[in-house]
């Protein structure tokens, strides 16, 4: 059984696809009713959202099928990833990449596949929308064209996903900044959030409830004693 190459762009891929953190993930509605839909729109008892990582393909979504992921040697899906248009193959034990392929032999017993690879805004596959029939058989072209619009959803929707937790770390750093407190660097007074600057010691007192109490360090000691 030939494994698939690895693409030209094998490590910015994996890093693109460890940035979405979509690997290992919980289920969520919006990849699930994509596969779903696929499943019913070409006719196939099961569909899934595969993400080829270095050594597996692991389903972000699936119907039909209970296994969580399979070893990527045998993965129809890296094959996918190495191409821009959906890949079909309508006879599995008469395509030589996969005659002997235990998907193929074994357990769910593959005949047909056909995947539309999950390719991001900057060009690196991620993984593929598939479905998969336990008969030989072929898509039609507007089966085809359909497959590869669910897949850019699946992609659109990753990348909302990654766009909403930058925007929530961005948010969580603002709050940072806003909690840092100017302090003059000449007298080294505070300046209030009402814009009023005040000593240190009040600013202790008003807002952290803390009373200082006055000392000398052993550092400005020292220069006291040799002044």
């Amino acid at each position: 059984m030939p494994a698939a190459p690895l693409p030209p762009d094998e490590s910015q891929r994996l890093a693109a696809l460890r940035r979405y953190e979509l690997l290992d993930s919980a289920s969520e509605p919006s990849y699930d009713e994509i596969v779903a839909l696929a499943a019913q729109l070409c006719g196939a008892p099961i569909a899934l959202v595969s993400l080829v990582d270095e050594h597996r393909q692991w389903f972000k979504a699936k119907v039909g099928i209970a296994a969580a992921e399979t070893p990527r040697d045998a993965a129809f899906c890296a094959h996918t990833i190495l191409g821009d248009e959906p890949m079909v193959v309508e006879d599995a034990r008469a395509d030589a990449r996969f005659a002997d392929n235990p998907l193929v032999t074994g357990d769910p017993g593959i005949r047909f596949y056909a995947g539309a690879p999950l390719r991001t805004a900057d060009g690196h596959a991620l993984g593929a929308l598939c479905v998969i029939d336990r008969q030989p058989r072929t898509l039609t072209p507007l089966q085809r064209g359909a497959l590869a619009t669910l897949a850019r959803q699946v992609v659109a929707h990753a990348e909302l996903r990654l766009a909403a937790a930058m925007l929530a770390q961005a948010l969580v750093t603002e709050k940072d900044l806003q909690k840092l407190l100017p302090i003059c660097a000449w007298c080294k007074r505070v300046r209030a959030d009402d814009g009023y600057w005040q000593q240190v010691e009040r600013f202790l007192v008003e807002r952290a409830g803390v009373r200082p109490s006055h000392g000398i360090c052993p550092e400005c000691a020292y220069k006291l004693e040799r002044s």
